[in-house]
């Protein structure tokens, strides 16, 4: 039996008129996708270039200080400059930069592979799989080398922010082969959680997908999402992963997507991510409000 408790102790344009509803849809393969958009709101050089789809923040910052890229004609140095995307033309190499189409895709990662661009051990990466059409594109968050399963790909990188904000942490479903026997002591402790590096690490639920004397699959739904979450819990234990599958994000389902393959976000599965976000950020906000602070320390004072 494993107890692992026991085992370690609002937005506006430069004329004043709100932006927050202006809608825009992108085409791409087919599929429609309808995106808040802000298009008067200052931001800096860098980030424009990230809202643009032309590369990451910080490739931007590099070729921004490197002198690779203009803005208006001129060049400019800073990546903090203040750009109006409505108004402002921006170059690179000499080559203007036009808002790129908004690509959403999942990939089924394999294991073994690392989700950076490139790497320099020469280790295998994700973009082995990507179709070398689309331009620049990013994953949302990470699986760690030894993990699968699945992975968002984007080029909006708004959007990416947004699904990796605690405010709007999506569930996170994945299967987990373990070399240990799982029984209700355990599910009970991943749970309550444990403490690993001064961090509270614990599942919002879990179950027994098949279990045995040696070895047992579990299912684990995360709502947080912290570096080596799921394997850093079961070490504390003493109990090794075999296999880590993210099978969830939200209500996104890899389904029977064949493994290192990827396909564009449909685009009834793009709105209810989107509204999954909604939804998490509203109850959050309102977890939080001043109102429901007050009302929780009431109730807490007449239990006593």
């Amino acid at each position: 039996m494993y107890r692992l408790d026991s085992l370690l102790r609002r937005r506006f344009s430069r004329s004043g008129q709100a932006t927050e509803n202006a809608c825009v849809t992108v085409k791409r393969t087919g599929l429609r996708y309808h995106n808040r958009v802000q298009r008067s709101r200052n931001v800096g050089l860098a980030r424009a270039l990230s809202k643009l789809g032309y590369s990451s923040r910080s490739e931007a910052t590099e070729l921004i200080r490197a002198g690779r890229v203009a803005l208006n004609g001129r060049p400019q140095r800073n990546p903090e400059y203040p750009v109006n995307l409505a108004q402002d033309k921006i170059s690179v190499h000499g080559r203007p930069v036009a808002r790129r189409k908004k690509i959403y895709l999942l990939l089924n990662k394999p294991r073994g592979v690392v989700t950076t661009a490139s790497d320099e051990q020469g280790r295998r990466t994700i973009y082995e799989f990507v179709d070398q059409k689309y331009p620049w594109l990013a994953p949302v968050g990470r699986l760690d080398k030894a993990s699968e399963g699945l992975l968002l790909v984007t080029n909006d990188s708004e959007w990416a922010a947004r699904i990796l904000d605690p405010e709007n942490h999506l569930d996170k479903i994945y299967h987990v082969r373990i070399d240990a026997h799982a029984d209700d002591a355990l599910i009970a402790s991943l749970i309550a959680g444990v403490r690993s590096d001064g961090e509270l690490l614990r599942a919002k639920n879990a179950r027994v997908l098949r279990g045995g004397k040696r070895r047992a699959w579990l299912e684990i739904v995360l709502d947080e999402g912290k570096n080596r979450h799921i394997r850093r819990i079961f070490e504390q234990g003493g109990i090794r992963v075999l296999r880590l599958l993210r099978i969830a994000i939200g209500p996104l389902q890899l389904g029977d997507l064949a493994k290192g393959s990827t396909r564009p976000l449909t685009q009834a599965e793009k709105k209810s991510l989107d509204d999954a976000l909604v939804s998490r950020t509203k109850a959050f906000r309102a977890k939080r409000s001043p109102s429901n602070v007050r009302q929780g320390e009431t109730g807490s004072g007449s239990a006593r």
